[in-house]
């Protein structure tokens, strides 16, 4: 089952973007996969939805992060404090999953796919095994319908959503520290729309692109 995804997967990033970064891609992902025991390769598989009448026209294509960039991120994170991850758009849980390997003990995911939450959650549940003390929750919700908890330090996102609804996102945001004070980490792959974060009061204090197809943003907020 794992090859197919894996040849699915390749073929998707050759045709879309080229074969030179497809190549690249699926040494990571069988490394990865093999490393954290789980199942999340895959691409576009949105467009599922729309055939159950689910709205995706704010949404991107799923795709996961890849491996070396999110090892990358965790390696620029402080060491402490690392309580509360929530990762906004989870998919299959993979951003969760390695969050749990790199010191998080609650984990938090929410994404308006049923048939990707009921994913993460097996992988989760596969890296409890090793874990055993990790708390965490996968939500199968709109965005705008998901009040963020009041103890995450830690958001990931992967661009989600466009740039109405990073807005909404980044409103919820300044809505969730000025209820509750603290400081906050936002992790951003693929920030198109970094500028909204910037606005509401986030600071840059690492960003790194690579091959023009890998790009992340990592903007703290100190209250």
């Amino acid at each position: 089952m794992k090859t197919i995804a894996f040849i699915r997967y390749y073929f998707y990033l050759g045709i879309n973007w080229n074969w030179k970064i497809a190549t690249i891609l699926l040494r990571q992902e069988i490394w990865g996969e093999k490393k954290y025991g789980i199942n999340t390769t895959g691409a576009d598989e949105l467009k599922k939805l729309t055939e159950k009448g689910i709205d995706i026209s704010h949404a991107t294509i799923y795709m996961p992060v890849s491996y070396a960039l999110l090892e990358t991120i965790f390696t620029q994170l402080p060491v402490t404090p690392r309580n509360h991850f929530l990762d906004i758009g989870s998919g299959k849980g993979r951003a969760l999953c390695v969050a749990a390997y790199n010191g998080f003990n609650k984990i938090s995911g929410v994404d308006f796919s049923k048939f990707l939450c009921e994913i993460a959650t097996q992988n989760i549940i596969a890296v409890q095994q090793k874990f055993p003390t990790i708390q965490f929750a996968v939500t199968n919700k709109n965005i705008l319908d998901y009040e963020i908890p009041g103890d995450v330090d830690c958001i990931f996102l992967f661009n989600p959503f466009d740039e109405m609804m990073i807005l909404k996102v980044t409103d919820a945001l300044k809505n969730s520290l000025e209820f509750s004070p603290r400081f906050l980490q936002v992790i951003y792959a693929n920030p198109l729309y970094k500028k909204a974060f910037e606005d509401v009061g986030f600071t840059e204090v690492f960003y790194s692109k690579t091959m023009n197809y890998f790009e992340v943003s990592i903007l703290n907020f100190r209250y």
